[in-house]
C-alpha cells in the first residue's frame, strides 16, 4: 500500500487495477481502504473468478491446453469441486433475482463501492450483453448480507495463482 501512496504523492493516481471478486476478496484487507482514502478508483479484473462464478465450470471441465487455469491451483479438479459451494450461493441468488450467476457476481462488485468498476473479459457478444445486465440488477442490503454471510462460511480451496506468480503480485 506504501507503493500506491508514494506514487500518488508524485502524480495523482486515477485508478488501480487488481483482481477482485467473490472468488478472491484480498483487496478488502487493505487496498480498498487506501484507495478510498486517496480518492482512487478501482478496476477489478477477473470479476467472475476466471469464469468460475458463472456456474459453467465444474470439476469435470476440460480447459484448452493453452489456458492459464491449467496451472492455477484454484482450478485443479479437486479445488473446483470443493469451491462449487461458492457457485451454489451465487446461483441461488441468481435464481431468486431472475438473473444469471455472472450478473449476480458483477452486481455484488458494483454494490461494494461506487468507485469500483469491474472489467469482465469476454470474446462473445452474448456474454457482453449478459454482463451488461448486471448494471440493472439491484442487490438489496439483505441480498448482500446473505451472500457475504454464506461466503464467509465456505473455505476456499487452492491458491489464486501459481506460487511464482503470487510472489510478484505483492497481494
Amino acid at each position: 500500500m506504501q507503493t500506491i501512496r508514494r506514487a500518488h504523492a508524485v502524480q495523482a493516481v486515477t485508478a488501480v487495477q487488481s483482481e477482485y471478486s467473490l472468488f478472491w476478496r484480498g483487496p478488502e484487507l487493505k487496498l480498498l481502504a487506501v484507495l478510498e482514502e486517496l480518492g482512487i478508483g478501482f478496476v477489478p479484473f477477473s470479476p467472475l473468478g476466471a469464469g468460475f462464478l458463472t456456474g459453467q465450470i465444474d470439476e469435470h471441465t476440460q480447459f484448452d491446453a493453452s489456458d492459464f487455469r491449467n496451472v492455477v491451483p484454484r482450478f485443479s479438479p479437486e479445488a473446483r469441486k470443493a469451491n462449487l459451494a461458492m457457485v451454489a450461493v451465487v446461483k441461488a441468488v441468481a435464481q431468486r433475482k431472475h438473473a444469471t450467476p455472472a450478473q449476480v457476481a458483477l452486481a455484488w462488485l458494483l454494490a461494494q463501492r461506487p468507485w469500483i468498476v469491474p472489467i469482465p473479459g469476454t470474446t462473445k457478444p452474448h456474454r457482453l450483453e449478459e454482463n451488461l445486465g448486471a448494471v440493472e440488477l439491484q442487490l438489496t442490503g439483505d441480498d448482500l448480507h446473505e451472500i457475504n454471510q454464506q461466503m464467509a462460511q465456505i473455505q476456499l480451496h487452492g491458491e489464486r495463482l501459481p506460487e511464482s506468480a503470487l510472489k510478484m503480485t505483492g497481494l
